[in-house]
């Protein structure tokens, strides 16, 4: 893996000190957070959208264990250095950091983001994270979502066409 791209891929530990350099000479903090299991043209759009609510845009990445927890039990597809690495290859991601929980309101609490941005597949759906940032005057948006365009949604349209994979 290159260099500056191991670089954007952060511990808990490198958090606070690089995003507080970055704040420091002015910059907002986007979060975001998921699976990003088998990226895709929703996935893309969703994070294009989130970075251009700030200066600087944070992937929160649910870890294999999480994905494990909250998703089917063949999940991820990816492992999660793979999908961290596919992540910051992209021109809209700043960085990375991996979570296990099922959820990210330790992350939030962590980077406590100026805009936190999920899919707007969450306006009908309690967003445990949202307390927190509206509870400290961040801001919470919901990104518009991509029609038929899902990791779910890809593994069934990859196993009807080319039927079940040969062992």
């Amino acid at each position: 893996m290159a260099h500056e791209v191991r670089d954007k891929i952060l511990t808990w530990e490198d958090l606070p000190q690089l995003l507080a350099e970055h704040r420091a000479d002015g910059a907002s903090v986007v979060l975001t957070n998921g699976a990003f299991d088998l990226l895709h043209v929703g996935h893309v759009r969703s994070l294009v959208a989130a970075r251009a609510l700030g200066d600087l845009l944070v992937v929160g990445l649910n870890s294999d264990t999480s994905v494990q927890a909250t998703k089917e039990t063949e999940r991820p597809v990816l492992p999660q250095g793979e999908r961290a690495e596919l992540l910051v290859a992209l021109a809209c991601v700043d960085y990375v950091v991996v979570f296990d929980e099922p959820t990210a309101e330790r992350l939030v609490m962590a980077i406590r983001p100026d805009v936190y941005a999920k899919g707007s597949d969450y306006a009908t759906t309690p967003l445990p994270e949202a307390e927190i940032v509206r509870g400290y005057g961040g801001r919470v948006e919901l990104l518009p979502l991509q029609a038929g365009r899902s990791t779910s949604g890809l593994i069934r349209e990859i196993v009807q066409r080319f039927g079940p994979a040969e062992s």
